[in-house]
């Protein structure tokens, strides 16, 4: 006998719109049909232990089907199935009133396409690809009729009674001309890969050939088992991944055999991970690994995967967990995470802020118990970790708090130092006049290397500063640390860096300064160089080129974004610092007129070449130069 009807729908024309709005990417389809089957799989495992549901369990498997030549494409599982009222009830009633509340709800409106099933809406997802779509299925309660529900995409639908004799449901969907692409195995094989590989049940998807040995002991040639060709089910998933097992479970080597599974392009193994068990007051489990960061660090985003139930949800996590996180790689999964509305709400969501609090805390807790468990180690994998330390110390202050204690410093000697340590060591000797405890740094003690013999010589030392975030890290310092500030080592002389009381007398005076002053700006660019005397040791090279620490900063903050864009762009802008106790500054004044320009210019060369600034024509005429003055 065969049922037929219309759902009571008042919005018109209402399977288009669910086309139309349902889902920004038509695909999600496959992820919402094979998710129902396996909840359907899953409650029949509960009853089936509560002793409510009788029998054996069987072959619990769900099965994707594809059939060319019939133009379907059918999920099936042996789950818990419906009977006829379970079909009117849950199809026609609550899923269509669903479709019909989201459409009048979220028409038009921003995060429509973010729903997930909110509405009751997994199944008719089906039919944003299907022309047609039949459920054929028989209930796990005894006595029980099989059904099969039918509809075209119109409000019509028909019920009828079938022959099928084992449990469970069947979803065929005929699919539309526009839909075709969906039964080509490698188009359905990557969405189950990518939707549906940890889902907590096995998915079959056709069969694979595999060798394996005769199973009557037949031998080659050699003396061997004989090798044979057999189909095997293609199982897609792995239904119990790292992550939801207990962590006494696990290995090492399981952590890592998991990232290869999760990323497996990746040939850096990670540096070590964390694993996520959170059951209240909200849910969450996951593992997240520390991978090895490069310098840019946008290409370490988008690799955490989020999971609802062991179902893919998507991997842009921003909303979600802070920004420097994203840096990190792995899987969360949690159902208390909202998943089916704005962004602007996940944002202000309660339990997402709880949840993100609770990984940063995790994550800061890791590290410094790391830390503490074994500096050496820790220290080996700083230079890794440094971005990451910098880039959350940046941007959330809970973990500022506890990233101080276990934030390494690396100075001269390659020594590691928290930052504490390193004040107090460097105290005595680099506090200026003022009571300001200066600390000297490089970002590359090669590059800087004149500036850092001379730091060392005075008894200073310097520090290494040379990740992309230092120049926005190092702000972050001086706002954060009481009475210390920081200075490039080559961002002016060591006397004004570093100020004390005594200055030393000049050999050059005020009215022989006066005089040599317009040499040096005729042989320069007076608008990249202001010249200006020093009174530095005469060991100290004659001229030495700095840029002021500010206009440097600024301009390295505008580099990568942030920090100086308010000022507009900063010109390049230098301090040539003449010492007016060199021996050879002091000779120009006895040469002639020509010699006086030709020295100044071979004294200013030197320092630019020093600094990695003569190139093309003006390098060219510096060798000739020099070359001239040999003769």
């Amino acid at each position: 006998m065969a049922t037929k009807g219309t759902v009571n729908v008042q919005t018109e024309n209402i399977f288009p719109l669910i086309k139309k709005f349902l889902y920004s990417d038509h695909e999600i389809f496959l992820r919402e049909l094979v998710s129902n089957a396996v909840d359907a799989t899953s409650k029949l495992k509960v009853l089936s232990a509560a002793g409510e549901a009788k029998g054996e369990l069987g072959d619990l498997k769900v099965e994707v089907i594809l059939d060319k030549e019939a133009g379907t494409l059918t999920v099936k599982d042996r789950g818990i199935g419906m009977t006829e009222e379970e079909i009117q009830k849950y199809i026609n009633q609550i899923a269509f009133s669903g479709a019909e509340e989201f459409v009048n709800k979220y028409k038009g409106k921003e995060g429509a396409e973010q729903i997930i099933g909110h509405f009751g809406l997994g199944f008719y997802s089906a039919f944003m690809v299907a022309k047609q779509v039949q459920i054929r299925t028989l209930s796990f309660k005894e006595g029980s009729q099989a059904v099969q529900w039918e509809s075209d995409g119109t409000p019509e639908f028909e019920i009828t009674d079938i022959d099928k004799s084992d449990r469970g449901t069947e979803i065929i969907l005929h699919l539309a001309d526009d839909s075709l692409e969906f039964l080509e195995k490698s188009r359905v094989e990557g969405i189950l890969n990518k939707y549906c590989k940890f889902l907590p049940v096995e998915i079959k998807f056709g069969t694979k050939t595999e060798w394996v040995d005769d199973a009557n002991g037949e031998k080659d040639d050699k003396g061997n088992v004989k090798k044979v060709e057999v189909q095997i089910d293609n199982i897609i998933n792995n239904p119990t991944p790292a992550w939801v097992k207990a962590p006494a479970d696990l290995t090492d080597e399981d952590y890592k055999n998991f990232y290869r599974e999760l990323y497996p392009m990746s040939f850096e193994a990670p540096l070590f991970h964390i694993h996520l068990n959170v059951d209240y007051p909200f849910n969450l489990t996951g593992i997240l690994y520390f991978p090895k960061l490069k310098e840019n660090i946008e290409v370490q985003k988008n690799k955490i995967q989020l999971y609802s139930n062991q179902v893919f949800i998507t991997d842009s996590v921003g909303e979600i967990v802070p920004e420097f996180l994203t840096l990190l790689h792995g899987v969360l999964d949690s159902p208390d995470i909202p998943l089916n509305v704005s962004r602007s709400y996940l944002q202000a969501d309660g339990n997402v802020k709880k949840i993100s609090a609770h990984i940063t805390k995790k994550v800061a807790d890791k590290l410094a118990q790391m830390f503490k468990d074994d500096r050496k180690d820790f220290e080996s994998k700083f230079e890794d970790l440094k971005v990451f330390i910098e880039y959350g110390m940046l941007t959330e202050d809970k973990f500022y708090e506890k990233g101080e204690k276990f934030t390494l410093l690396k100075n001269l000697e390659g020594n590691y130092l928290t930052i504490e340590e390193y004040i107090e060591k460097i105290k005595p000797l680099q506090t200026d006049k003022e009571g300001k405890t200066v600390v000297l740094y490089a970002n590359n003690f090669d590059a800087q290397h004149q500036f850092v013999e001379a730091a060392k010589e005075r008894g200073y030392d310097v520090v290494l500063f040379d990740s992309p975030l230092s120049p926005h890290f190092i702000s972050k310092l001086e706002s954060k640390l009481e009475n210390v500030s920081f200075a490039r080592v080559d961002s002016d002389t060591l006397d004004k860096l570093i100020k004390k009381d005594d200055e030393a007398p000049s050999l050059l005076s005020d009215k022989e300064k006066e005089t040599l002053k317009p040499i040096f700006e005729e042989v320069i660019n007076k608008d990249k160089f202001t010249v200006h005397f020093e009174n530095m040791s005469e060991k100290e090279p004659p001229i030495v080129i700095t840029q002021p620490e500010f206009i440097r900063r600024m301009m390295e903050q505008q580099k990568l974004g942030g920090g100086g864009g308010m000022f507009g762009a900063f010109p390049e802008m230098y301090t040539l610092a003449v010492n007016s106790n060199h021996p050879v500054v002091g000779s120009i004044l006895k040469k002639q007129k020509d010699n006086k320009q030709k020295l100044a210019k071979q004294l200013c060369d030197l320092a630019m070449l020093s600094q990695g600034m003569l190139k093309g024509e003006e390098l060219t005429k510096f060798i000739n130069r020099s070359i001239e003055l040999m003769k």
